[in-house]
């Protein structure tokens, strides 16, 4: 696919989020109202597409196992290389560890690689094994250090600080909808049209909402690039640039990956840090100026190679 065709694939996209960063820019619209804009998408829009198009898909075609394996290979071997790099620079503290770690590994599923598939694709369905992949194994990892780092009589002691990870991890509105679409799925339970329809209904809200919201986000904030640190960039260049030349040698090269399946998850590896970074960041006050830099600024460089990527890697 040439470049031109690849640009207009991303025409949704960027009138969606451009849209947001123009209304904040003028302050037609109050980058403060991003997050009710993403709480709705993240906390109603998306689990609302995800448990629908779960509910409906053929589980055999959707979990394929190798695709699957190989991008958790590629993820693990992606978290190494950060832990080590971290650790070559003097980097002793685990939490401070775990955040670059989510920054250069994890990627934003529900505001970000939904949208992007839905429209390159039509369906975000390939996003659905990796979102649980990195939600029930990632996140779980990276919650559980921050729980166990945490200090004061408040956190409580080991255990009680897992288990809430534990529960945290597992208790997400996007858990909770594929879960619950892959067991109505498995038992073959009868669900309703109109439950359906109302959950498609909602859930088409969701791209173009998730894309609005971040939008205004980065609209309100801006981008200050010239104070861009040294770290910054190398994790910004790691996750944008290594990440998905890792993933893309990883199952293509060593576990045969081919066809639709490695674009899915080279264009997946491709996309930027997570909002939940800096979430974790301010929940835990470990890295929170570094977290906003890194979403806001890898966001950007995403969306600009996003193009490149599609052409390097559609089949």
């Amino acid at each position: 696919m040439g470049g031109a065709a690849a640009v207009e694939k991303l025409v949704p996209v960027l009138l969606a989020f451009g849209g947001g960063v123009l209304l904040a820019r003028r302050k037609t619209v109050p980058a403060e109202a991003s997050k009710a804009f993403a709480d709705y998408a993240f906390l109603f829009a998306v689990p609302c597409y995800l448990f629908g198009n779960i509910y409906a898909s053929d589980l055999g075609a959707l979990f394929n196992w190798r695709a699957i394996g190989a991008y958790a290979a590629a993820a693990g071997l992606a978290v190494l290389a950060v832990s080590l790099t971290a650790g070559a620079y003097g980097m002793r503290e685990p939490r401070a560890v775990a955040l670059r770690v989510m920054a250069g590994v994890q990627v934003n599923t529900a505001y970000f690689a939904v949208p992007v598939f839905i429209t390159f694709f039509g369906t975000a369905a390939p996003i659905f094994p990796v979102l649980l992949f990195q939600v029930c194994v990632l996140s779980l990892v990276i919650i559980s250090i921050m729980e166990l780092g945490r200090a004061g009589p408040a956190a409580g002691g080991p255990g009680q600080r897992l288990a809430r990870a534990v529960a945290a991890s597992l208790a997400t509105p996007l858990v909770l909808a594929c879960n619950a679409g892959i067991l109505l799925n498995l038992l073959a339970v009868h669900v309703p049209k109109a439950v359906l329809g109302g959950a498609a209904f909602v859930g088409d809200s969701a791209s173009p909402i998730a894309l609005f919201a971040l939008g205004l986000h980065l609209g309100g904030l801006g981008l200050d690039v010239r104070g861009t640190s040294r770290e910054e960039l190398a994790l910004i260049a790691f996750k944008c640039l290594a990440f998905p030349l890792l993933a893309w040698a990883v199952c293509g090269l060593l576990f045969g990956v081919r066809g639709q399946w490695l674009t899915y998850l080279v264009l997946i590896a491709a996309m930027p840090t997570p909002q939940n970074l800096f979430v974790f960041a301010q929940r835990y006050d470990v890295g929170v100026d570094l977290s906003a830099s890194l979403v806001i600024k890898s966001s950007v460089v995403s969306l600009l190679l996003l193009p490149v990527w599609w052409q390097a890697v559609a089949p």
